[in-house]
């Protein structure tokens, strides 16, 4: 697990950490270090975390985690590589996202709330920053041998997987039946975990 404690200690030095959280949720300290231009995928992590931009300039682009069905998410990734002119006409659905921009400077802060979609892209030609990781929730719902700390919780995980295996359940069905019982399962989705019906 990176610790920047640890690993560049004179660093850790000179960085002050806003304490958004106790000492004991802790996970980790990453040291992010970008050529000019460089972009990140738009991605979600499971936990809170907090960007330090320390040299250079960094374009930050979150997303809400209610825009997950614009995002044509493949595991905790978009594949909707180019947000600036994303191809509609694959990605139709992009169009309904609300992004949230900002440039951060050298000595500024942001909070990138658990389950928040962010691409970033290095707006200088050098940037170093500095990514603090922290645990919101129970320690039993975290992985253990997660030392990146981006596998879903436990029980988001389990439920996946059961999920994958319901649909598998599901194809030995007809098509007209498949579409029928999936449709109640989707209704029983929305109803149960309080979700808008679609558009």
């Amino acid at each position: 697990v990176a610790n920047l404690d640890a690993d560049f200690p004179a660093l850790a030095r000179e960085l002050s950490v806003p304490p958004l959280f106790p000492p004991t949720a802790f996970f980790s300290s990453v040291l992010r270090v970008a050529s000019g231009g460089l972009n990140l995928w738009t991605h979600y992590d499971v936990m809170d975390n907090m960007l330090i931009q320390v040299v250079g300039t960094k374009r930050a682009v979150l997303f809400s985690p209610q825009d997950a069905d614009y995002l044509y998410l493949s595991g905790d990734k978009s594949e909707v590589l180019d947000i600036d002119s994303p191809d509609l006409g694959r990605y139709p659905l992009f169009a309904r996202a609300t992004p949230y921009s900002c440039e951060m400077q050298p000595g500024e802060v942001l909070f990138i709330p658990a389950l928040w979609f962010h691409n970033m892209r290095a707006a200088s030609s050098f940037s170093v920053a500095v990514n603090v990781f922290w645990r919101h929730l129970p320690p039993e719902f975290f992985d253990k041998k997660d030392v990146y700390g981006n596998r879903d919780p436990i029980p988001a995980a389990r439920a996946t997987q059961q999920l994958a295996s319901i649909l598998k359940t599901l194809h030995s069905l007809p098509p007209d039946h498949r579409d029928f019982f999936g449709r109640r399962l989707a209704a029983k989705l929305r109803q149960d975990c309080c979700l808008p019906d679609p558009p």
